[in-house]
């Protein structure tokens, strides 16, 4: 049979004698290099980036740094399979010049420099921007669930802590009762073990206790939830991967529209978006420096508090409206099927009533402390012949409450009408959805490797900063230029 025939094994041969010769000019590796050699490491707060002449020499943080973005760019970020490529991978050894540190140091880089790490995913941004990289026109604001390193039950409630509480000394109860009627019992009755009863009881009694702790924490933490294993993990809704509820942190990105880069990103603990719009344009603009820019996202960001702040703040938002639930019995009678006139300051019903201001209402959310105004018209309502449809009420009149800040979505509302408003929303999952799925679907980084808030925005900080730095790569590529020459 014929085949392609390789070289024999005995065969001796004249190799490079250049590390250098074995990595092509084109090779990413010298992307990394040429990025990292830029970065005042000292100045970002690296650990070892300045060493005492006394005790043991550090590995250089820059080497580390150049390792990590390699393994994160290559879906390797196991510090054991880092140390593993150290000793075989000849881009490794080039970018380390033949250093071999131990899985321990290399954790421990990671670990150590959490906000230096955000800082660099920063710089690379702010070079971008130099670069033209950005439009700075449009951005995309979305967020996806990451699972923290920690499972599900190491999370506690308030209500769940107190049913295992209840459990617990009923089954102590229990065991004490039965102690007691073995004490009571005749010589020739069968008995207990007392001291297997006595075994169990100190077990329920210490995790009683422990429950007790925890309960007191979550009091003293407002009624929040608490994790045992990482404090700063929550429980959200992940909907994928069949979990509906697991540990989590909830990254948000923004994401410029002309070449899908990220522009800064936030590990957040709070389940949804609230605040998160605000947030990311701001920082957007800032890294852009431009004063006005146009930001898109989904239903989540739909709050009057935040569009109100964006829109007075020089940001142009694309956001549709949430839907706000069949309050009506008859879904052509909710809220969004009301008429505002502005001028008299009331609401024109489907049935073309009136419904005037007539007080304020105090709002629901804890975090608003300024009241809605209250619009109803209770002669109307008495006689109107589609009560039945339009409230549940058998007696009082239909109410539509509004924010202080409702202008604002009205006019954004307006805006999502026009042709240039749905297609602008439209653009939106081309932008924002790239990098969740390049980093998520295609790489694999669904969860967190490091635990607690800061160390884990260190981590991710590695994910996105391997994103970037690889969508620049192929853009530059596309049009044959040296991205290494470049950054240097």
């Amino acid at each position: 049979m014929r085949h392609i025939q390789g070289e024999d094994k005995q065969q001796l041969t004249l190799i490079p004698m250049c590390l250098d010769d074995y990595i092509s000019q084109d090779s990413i590796c010298r992307v990394i290099a040429a990025f990292v050699k830029n970065i005042d490491m000292a100045a970002l707060g690296f650990k070892y980036a300045e060493t005492k002449s006394t005790g043991r020499m550090p590995y250089n943080p820059a080497f580390m740094l150049m390792l990590y973005l390699y393994g994160y760019l290559n879906r390797i970020r196991s510090s054991r399979r880092l140390e593993a490529e150290t000793k075989r991978n000849v881009e490794v050894m080039w970018l380390m010049e033949k250093l071999t540190p131990d899985d321990k140091t290399i954790s421990n880089f990671r670990k150590d420099n959490a906000r230096a790490l955000k800082k660099v995913f920063r710089q690379f941004s702010l070079w971008c921007n130099e670069q033209g990289l950005f439009g700075r026109e449009l951005v995309a604001v979305d967020g996806s669930k990451f699972r923290a390193n920690a499972n599900r039950k190491s999370v506690h409630t308030q209500k769940n802590t107190k049913t295992k509480l209840a459990e617990a000394e009923k089954k102590i109860s229990e065991y004490m009762s039965a102690l007691e009627k073995n004490d009571r019992a005749e010589v020739d009755e069968a008995r207990f073990d007392a001291e297997w009863v006595s075994e169990v009881l100190k077990h329920l009694n210490e995790k009683k206790q422990m429950l007790q702790e925890w309960l007191k924490k979550i009091e003293e933490n407002g009624g929040s939830e608490i994790s045992t294993v990482d404090p700063d993990a929550r429980l959200m809704h992940t909907n994928g991967d069949g979990r509906s509820l697991d540990t989590c942190y909830n990254v948000q990105t923004v994401v410029d529209g002309k070449h899908k880069l990220i522009v800064d990103f936030d590990v957040s603990t709070c389940s949804d978006d609230k605040g998160a719009l605000v947030t990311m344009t701001e920082s957007a603009k800032e890294i852009m420096g431009v004063a006005e820019i146009a930001a898109t996202g989904d239903r989540g960001y739909f709050d009057a508090e935040d569009i109100n702040k964006c829109e007075q703040n020089g940001t142009i938002c694309y956001v549709p409206q949430m839907n706000s639930g069949r309050v009506a019995p008859d879904e052509s009678y909710n809220k969004e099927n009301f008429f505002y006139d502005i001028e008299n300051d009331c609401y024109i019903c489907p049935e073309g009533h009136q419904l005037p201001f007539c007080g304020y209402k105090k709002s629901r959310r804890k975090d608003d402390p300024k009241p809605n105004k209250d619009y109803y018209n209770t002669a109307a309502c008495k006689n109107c012949p589609v009560r039945d449809k339009c409230t549940r009420s058998k007696a009082a009149p239909r109410r539509i409450n509004r924010s202080p800040h409702e202008d604002a979505l009205d006019t954004v509302l307006a805006r999502m009408k026009t042709p240039q408003g749905r297609k602008t929303f439209r653009e939106r999952k081309k932008i924002v959805e790239h990098p969740f799925g390049t980093t998520k679907a295609v790489w694999g980084y669904k969860q967190f490797l490091c635990r607690g808030k800061e160390k884990t925005t260190g981590e991710a900080s590695l994910v996105f900063l391997a994103y970037n730095i690889r969508r620049v790569f192929n853009i530059f590529s596309k049009y044959e230029m040296g991205l290494a020459t470049i950054i240097t």
